[in-house]
């Protein structure tokens, strides 16, 4: 979902930059939302579930070039069969794998934005350097709908979701963190970490209010774009964050934002809370444990110093 929500910039630049520009956007079904409001994007194609359905769908829209974000199996066959000019991201795999690897680092700590940008260069594409886009739905709940008792009222959203376990922090941990802050905290996340909710709520019950896995991801963004100050980790809704220039708190353990260039995106104010260890990064994505079993890259994270951002920033 992040890497999608920062192809953002690349369709505003193109459709701005280019004169009688028609832009077409190819992605699985399950990320159509990010894209459905998009007034850059002309047309929204789905991957069917043959792939040679897809690619006989998009011949007859006769493109002139494709630009290829994804650069995956799927995407060179797509390139193929179409047999246009195509422009194709770098993903530098082998600098990422030494980096996690061996700890060797030769990966310039370019954004995805400008990383994804470089791919659409060659067409006379600059940076407008403006934030991401996230385009909620017309018939979007409004905050008043979605929390009444904090209409107007100042409150912290925590994104505590994240697809895996290495890249959220212990339940203790965010318990004593939200016992420190100085507002309510609203806790948001997916049915994937209920039972984290769950646990965290009861222990901060005067402190909390529990949205996890009970509303949609647009009422989480509704959430998100009302709040004093947004904290999360490495995911989805973290990120769109930035799009409505939040202050933001993001929480790294197994994985560094540098690596794959995914730090906070023109936002002006931000804290990036993480612990220089010698084992970190372990992934580019997160696991589902901790290698050395110690997990001290979210363990050690000092909530001194976000309570701090959060109250005086």
């Amino acid at each position: 979902m992040g890497d999608i929500i920062y192809t953002s910039p690349v369709i505003r630049c193109l459709k701005n930059q280019l004169e009688n520009v028609e832009i077409h956007y190819l992605t699985k079904p399950s990320f159509k939302f990010l894209l459905d409001n998009n007034p850059y994007l002309d047309q929204l194609h789905l991957l069917q579930p043959k792939l040679a359905d897809t690619i006989s769908a998009l011949k007859k829209e006769q493109f002139d070039i494709v630009i290829d974000l994804h650069n995956s199996l799927r995407s060179l066959l797509v390139k193929t069969q179409l047999g246009v000019k195509s422009s194709t991201y770098k993903k530098e795999r082998l600098k990422k794998w030494l980096a996690i690897k061996w700890k060797i680092n030769l990966i310039k700590p370019d954004h995805l934005v400008d990383r994804y940008l470089k791919t659409v260069a060659f067409l006379g594409i600059k940076n407008d350097a403006k934030a991401i886009d996230y385009f909620l739905p017309a018939d979007a709940l409004s905050i008043e709908k979605i929390l009444p008792h904090y209409y107007n009222k100042p409150y912290i959203a925590f994104v505590i979701g994240a697809t895996h376990f290495t890249k959220r922090m212990p339940n203790n941990k965010v318990i004593e963190l939200c016992e420190q802050l100085n507002l309510p905290v609203i806790l948001l996340g997916g049915k994937d970490v209920e039972d984290n909710a769950n646990a965290i709520h009861q222990a901060t019950i005067d402190k909390t209010v529990n949205m996890v896995g009970k509303i949609n991801l647009n009422d989480s963004v509704t959430i998100v774009k009302n709040a004093a100050h947004v904290i999360g980790f490495d995911t989805g809704l973290t990120h769109i964050a930035e799009a409505f220039n939040k202050k933001l708190v993001t929480i790294w353990g197994s994985t560094v934002p540098e690596l794959l260039g995914v730090q906070p995106y023109q936002v002006d104010h931000h804290y990036e809370a993480g612990v220089e260890l010698s084992c970190r990064p372990c992934s580019k994505f997160g696991l589902s444990a901790c290698p050395k079993k110690h997990f001290n890259c979210m363990k050690t994270i000092e909530l001194e110093k976000i309570v701090n951002f959060i109250i005086h920033e």
